[in-house]
């Protein structure tokens, strides 16, 4: 038995998951905007509390590793890395698109995703994450989440994913960046689903790292940012 803290914070939403296994304990986010520093710690104690639980059961803390918003992995990052530095136990990173990937795939299975049963089969899904104008994180899936190609920052233009956009494979775009996406890609095969960002879906890829034993350095471990974060001066005026 495995009881796992699951940790995603790489765009606007702060979510928290305890899982027992592959099973989805209890849930915890919230969708208003970043104010992750503060909400993240009370989401992981009051998770705890309302379980019945101390820190010191856990077996392990998974985290979304990203990519996305380079403060918010810095709060996941950094508080997933304390926990386990001081509880003395194993760091999971997961792939914050692969994530998104697995809560598409609940939705499916729960019935409350846009997507008829025929068209599932065959479909291809690009969970997208919004890397601001018209760029975005993505990777492509097929529906048994075997991923189709790397991780990439995309510049949105008409032949983007052309290769996946074949009229034979309903092609499945969302998260947080695909609608500004819909008016550039063609109509034709392309169908925006909406699926946002949740600590669930790291239940599965987190036990199976965990089974696995496939580890992060707490010490050495960093979010997979894909892009190096840039500072702007401000155009205001301070004085």
């Amino acid at each position: 038995m495995a009881l796992i803290l699951n940790i995603e914070t790489g765009t606007d939403i702060c979510s928290v998951a305890l899982s027992r296994n592959k099973e989805l304990i209890a849930l915890r986010e919230s969708t208003e905007g970043r104010d992750h520093a503060r909400k993240l710690g009370v989401y992981i104690e009051e998770l705890l509390h309302e379980n019945h639980l101390e820190a010191d059961e856990l077996d392990a803390v998974a985290v979304g590793k990203g990519p996305g918003s380079y403060t918010g992995l810095r709060i996941g990052v950094s508080t997933a890395k304390g926990l386990c530095y001081a509880l003395g136990i194993p760091l999971i990173g997961v792939s914050s698109l692969e994530a998104l990937a697995h809560v598409a795939t609940e939705d499916f299975e729960a019935g409350i995703l846009d997507i008829e049963d025929e068209e599932w089969p065959t479909a291809r899904l690009c969970p997208m994450i919004d890397a601001r104008r018209m760029e975005v994180y993505a990777q492509v899936f097929d529906t048994t989440l075997h991923p189709l190609n790397e991780v990439a920052a995309h510049i949105i233009e008409p032949d983007s994913f052309k290769e996946f956009i074949d009229g034979k494979h309903p092609f499945i775009i969302f998260g947080g960046g695909a609608a500004k996406c819909v008016d550039t890609l063609p109509a034709q095969g392309v169908k925006l689903v909406s699926v946002t960002p949740s600590a669930r879906g790291l239940v599965e890829p987190a036990f199976d790292a965990f089974q696995a034993k496939r580890f992060e350095d707490v010490a050495y471990f960093e979010p997979f940012y894909l892009k190096d974060f840039v500072v702007t001066t401000s155009r205001k005026r301070l004085f």
